[in-house]
């Protein structure tokens, strides 16, 4: 079969890249075509910048000439990034902490959903593998991370670093911890209104002696509010990972969770989707799966919305056992756990090193309050 330049245009004209309306021929995506006899060569300009766009347009291009023009062409697709297009609106830059590689927010969009239990074997799985870790607890209202760690009742030290004194993290597993709930009582209700909450986390960032850190894991409140933009506004996160259940409720609010990170004015890479309680297997039928919540809801969402899975961690009573007992499940060395969080926080590890590929420094977000609603502005 003899391939034209007009049927190669005449298939584009039916395809879309990611975020543009118009098919890719009117849009001006598609920059050149050329063809030699069996072989098609594309190149596109796409002002998407994540690494899934980028994949999403080949695998698309690939797929149409190969269903309207001619299934056996070889087909080669040139992707590239308009510069300007991909260059990040916020205005100013966060202010990185020293010796601090990248910065992951693992979210949720409800309560419920095991966000600090796999923040938590993240962390702990990150530092098995030789990085050098630390966990901030920034979920204000209900901090957990002391309790999964069993150093609940242990209290930051002062140290004096280069003439000021900083707060020295708790650490164990190898993971440099700080919390809200090492300076409440277990008792104790925190009560505070943005602002106060806002101090107190700006003053566990950048008032501690975290050291050089390869990653530093941020477990934010569930949900999309305040806490979330005083992060942001303070830091320049490297990407987030969202965690979700698979039934439909926890869907809804995951949705909204991944939607608030890549609102065009905040502008954080969203790593993936963790789908967490999964499925169940009785110890006595292990070849058998049971979704309790429903199956793979979180992993179609991802699909739907056009970011990664990252994986699924099962329903085990271990894992609730092992956090109230201050001893991470992915500790359990040789077991099921083991393996599914060695293999989730790879995945992530993965996207981290996508994520810095190709897309420029994260910029923080600039906040402003307005009758007493916080507002982001470019």
């Amino acid at each position: 079969m003899k391939l034209t330049k007009q049927d190669i245009y005449k298939a584009l004209e039916t395809i879309s890249a990611p975020g543009e309306g118009q098919n890719m021929v009117e849009s001006g995506a598609v920059t050149n075509v050329v063809v030699f006899a069996d072989e098609v060569i594309v190149d596109i300009t796409i002002k998407n910048p994540s690494f899934q766009a980028k994949k999403k347009t080949e695998v698309e291009i690939m797929k149409t000439i190969h269903d309207l023009v001619y299934e056996k062409a070889k087909v080669t697709v040139n992707v590239k990034v308009d510069a300007a297009a991909a260059k990040p609106k916020n205005e100013i830059k966060g202010k990185p902490i020293p010796g601090i590689t990248n910065i992951l927010a693992v979210a949720s969009g409800k309560g419920g959903v095991g966000k600090s239990t796999i923040a938590a074997n993240l962390a702990v799985t990150l530092s098995k593998m030789g990085f050098k870790v630390g966990l901030l607890d920034a979920d204000i209202y209900g901090p957990s991370i002391p309790i999964m760690f069993d150093v609940a009742q242990e209290r930051p030290k002062s140290v004096n670093i280069d003439g000021r004194s900083k707060m020295e993290p708790i650490e164990n597993y190898g993971v440099k911890i700080l919390s809200i709930g090492f300076f409440t009582q277990p008792n104790q209700a925190v009560i505070w209104r943005g602002p106060m909450a806002s101090k107190a986390l700006n003053q566990m960032i950048f008032d501690a002696n975290w050291g050089a850190l390869d990653f530093m894991i941020i477990d934010l409140p569930p949900g999309t509010g305040d806490i979330h933009l005083s992060i942001m506004q303070s830091l320049p996160i490297t990407g987030a990972v969202v965690v979700s259940t698979p039934q439909n409720v926890a869907l809804a609010d995951a949705k909204k969770g991944v939607a608030m990170f890549q609102q065009e004015t905040i502008n954080v890479p969203v790593l993936g989707i963790v789908e967490n309680m999964a499925y169940f297997t009785p110890a006595e039928l292990p070849e058998n799966k049971y979704f309790i919540f429903g199956k793979e809801g979180a992993k179609h969402l991802a699909e739907d919305l056009d970011v990664p899975f990252l994986g699924q961690v099962p329903i085990v009573q271990s894992i609730r056992e092992s956090g109230d007992v201050g001893r991470p499940a992915a500790l359990q060395t040789a077991s099921v756990l083991e393996s599914v969080f060695e293999k989730l926080t790879r995945n992530v590890v993965e996207e981290v090193v996508r994520r810095n590929e190709y897309l420029p420094p994260t910029e923080a977000i600039k906040i402003t309050t307005m009758a007493g609603c916080s507002a982001v502005k470019k």
